[in-house]
């Protein structure tokens, strides 16, 4: 990990602390929130460690609290959940190839994963980036669940305190980065993210929690509409003449016999 994180520029560390801090504030309200409303506080901390998805664990309680079964949250977190589908396609370069790293990978994605790997462009910085990222939220968020549940209904709810809008927002300055610039990439991600973002907003009041996130992913088609074509080898010099073939040598003729002489 410390390897890992030397290797990160100064940007990128203060990225993942911020995330971190902003993952134990909600991790820990969570906790709290669950063992109020009545859950065994195992149940907080086996759903952080197995699911980790912060806004499906919400979901989860949320529709256990108003009196729905246990189908139906385990749905409404995985319809939720589904929007890590497309990022993870997005950044599968970073996962590393062994299949344990490629199961750890998967499993540790967040929202925040794909912003750590999108500020870079060199493939090593960019795992670099993945699996600090990874390591430090998948451990803050668990050691918060558990701390809030203990404080059970002490702490309470953090979005009293405005704190919800905190992890939104560090999100936004990640991918940010990827989305400025002049060329045809960045005008093409614009576009995109700017349908989605009228998509999520215009439905969101229509539409149950989180369905508007997954249908703002209908505009990443855009993304494709414009893109530079990939750019063509430069042709190479043109190749020697090959210069023609020598004649070849033509045989010796056999030496002609002498002719008789002349009688007088």
């Amino acid at each position: 990990m410390l390897s890992i994180w030397r290797t990160l520029d100064r940007d990128s560390q203060r990225a993942i602390v911020l995330i971190s801090v902003a993952y134990s504030l909600i991790g820990a309200s969570f906790g709290a929130i669950a063992v109020s409303g009545g859950l065994p506080l195992w149940v907080p901390v086996v759903m952080s460690l197995f699911v980790f998805a912060g806004a499906s664990q919400f979901v989860t309680v949320g529709v256990i609290f108003a009196g729905g079964g246990a189908v139906a949250a385990v749905v409404a977190g995985l319809v939720l959940n589904a929007r890590l589908l497309p990022f993870g396609f997005a950044v599968a370069g970073s996962f590393g190839s062994r299949w344990w790293s490629r199961l750890i990978g998967a499993h540790t994605l967040t929202d925040a994963s794909v912003g750590f790997v999108l500020r870079h462009q060199d493939p090593a910085l960019r795992r670099a980036a993945f699996w600090a990222g990874n390591i430090a939220t998948f451990l803050v968020w668990n050691a918060a669940t558990v701390l809030g549940a203990l404080a059970g209904d002490v702490l309470g709810d953090t979005d009293a305190l405005g704190l919800d809008a905190a992890l939104p927002a560090i999100l936004l300055s990640l991918v940010l980065p990827s989305l400025t610039g002049r060329g045809a990439g960045q005008r093409a991600r614009r576009r995109a993210a700017l349908v989605g973002a009228v998509l999520a907003v215009a439905t969101t009041p229509l539409l149950p929690t989180g369905v508007p996130v997954l249908l703002a992913l209908a505009a990443l088609p855009l993304t494709l509409l414009g893109a530079a074509p990939p750019p063509k080898a430069p042709p190479g010099p043109p190749a020697p003449a090959t210069p023609p073939a020598p004649p070849a040598p033509s045989a010796p003729s056999a030496p002609s016999a002498p002719s008789a002489p002349e009688t007088p």
